[in-house]
């Protein structure tokens, strides 16, 4: 597994990645406490307004930003956008008012827009033998779910030394160091050949996305990821402070076997790729969370909860962790890799848009019980289109579909 962080690039990528994982972590706990010193009882209102706005700025500028950039050496474009959104970081210890705080969301994302799908797009070229872009996928969805442990954890430990200002501060840390690593590793080049224009080019990823029979699947079964992610991450302090009555760190813990269930299930995968395809594995993802969010209308106590959210969080890394690997194939040899990861980002933040506001909405107006019921009928939506629109025949077929449409 650790092998691939042999390849010196790879490792300055990831370590790249990681320290900025943990600098938007301290920058979302440090966030939550400034909306909360701005809007006292409305802080909640304020965070569902940034979660809209950051995956609608995501959603709609991705696929611009990407193509956009592409023409420009990658290794700089990477740095520049990391260093953005330090700036911007940097700033918000200056805000006193909430509208101040949307502007600079949207700026920040704007930067992220084309910041993670143009690494993502970067690994494979890294690493293009399939089994250690495998294995990077695994340490990539690890460093995630790691993400929503450690984060807190160290936020924690600097507000006992620092003002809440210092978290900002230190997130903005962690970009420079992300920015630093990058300009210390080696960035394969690029090849650009298209005469398309931006809007050309940005509209050719996503045409190219779907019509692709395997990223249509891919865009289904990540849907149903998405309704189970959704329910918990809105939903886990209903159930378990208003519902249970327990303390908040219990739900902390609730959210941290998520992970833990997600982390377990990465460091399967690879394993489970040798001996299933990638269209297996992420059926099966989607049937766990379909039937976990069925069987949680039922739910009884704290611990059979945290047993769902284990299995949960196992269903969504069976379908998320392998998903690189399907871009990457889609893409081999074509210069229309990024513009594709692109799309794959605007596309699944679409995903967790619309999960996020089913959760929140029907789990204020209509009660938990309903809302799990709900997006179990959503997440088994997608797990019929996805098998339906990928068939199991095609199931290892690389996609021919880049060269065809740029016939058209």
């Amino acid at each position: 597994m650790l092998r691939v962080l042999s390849n010196p690039t790879f490792r300055a990528f990831y370590l790249a990645q990681v320290v900025s994982l943990i600098g938007t972590g301290l920058a979302t706990v440090a966030l939550g406490l400034m909306a909360f010193k701005l809007a006292g009882s409305a802080a909640g209102a304020v965070l569902g307004t940034v979660l809209a706005l950051k995956t609608l700025t995501t959603v709609g500028l991705s696929s611009f930003i990407t193509a956009t950039l592409e023409k420009f050496p990658r290794r700089r474009v990477l740095i520049a956008l990391e260093l953005m959104r330090g700036a911007v970081m940097l700033t918000f210890p200056f805000v006193t008012e909430i509208w101040q705080i949307y502007f600079l969301i949207a700026l920040l994302h704007s930067a992220s827009a084309g910041l993670v799908p143009s690494l993502r797009a970067t690994i494979p070229d890294i690493l293009p033998d399939e089994r250690d872009y495998t294995r990077a996928l695994t340490l990539t969805q690890i460093a995630y779910d790691m993400e929503t442990v450690v984060s807190p954890l160290i936020a924690l430990l600097l507000l006992s030394l620092v003002p809440l200002e210092g978290l900002f501060v230190a997130a903005v840390g962690g970009f420079i160091a992300s920015a630093a690593l990058l300009a210390c590793s080696s960035v394969p080049k690029q090849s650009f050949t298209s005469e398309l224009g931006i809007r050309g080019r940005a509209a050719r990823g996503i045409r190219i996305y779907l019509g692709t029979p395997m990223l249509k699947g891919l865009f289904a079964f990540t849907f149903s990821a998405a309704c189970a992610s959704a329910m918990v991450l809105v939903n886990t302090v209903v159930l378990v402070q208003s519902n249970l009555g327990f303390e908040p760190q219990f739900t902390v813990l609730a959210l941290a076997v998520f992970g833990c269930g997600s982390m377990t299930v990465a460091l399967l995968v690879p394993s489970l790729l040798d001996r299933f395809s990638e269209r297996v594995i992420m059926v099966a993802g989607a049937c766990v969370c379909a039937g976990g969010l069925t069987a949680g209308a039922a739910i009884n106590g704290y611990v059979a909860m945290l047993m769902l959210w284990f299995g949960l969080g196992s269903g969504y890394s069976l379908i998320l962790t392998p998903a690189g690997r399907l871009v990457a194939r889609a893409t081999a040899g074509s210069p229309d890799r990024q513009v594709l990861f692109a799309a794959q980002f605007a596309l699944t933040q679409a995903c967790w848009l619309v999960g996020y506001l089913t959760a929140g909405m029907a789990g204020a107006t209509a009660g938990v019980a309903f809302t799990f019921l709900m997006l179990a009928a959503m997440a088994a939506g997608g797990l019929v289109i996805g098998a339906r629109v990928w068939p199991a025949d095609r199931a290892d077929v690389a996609a021919a579909v880049s060269a065809d449409l740029g016939e058209r």
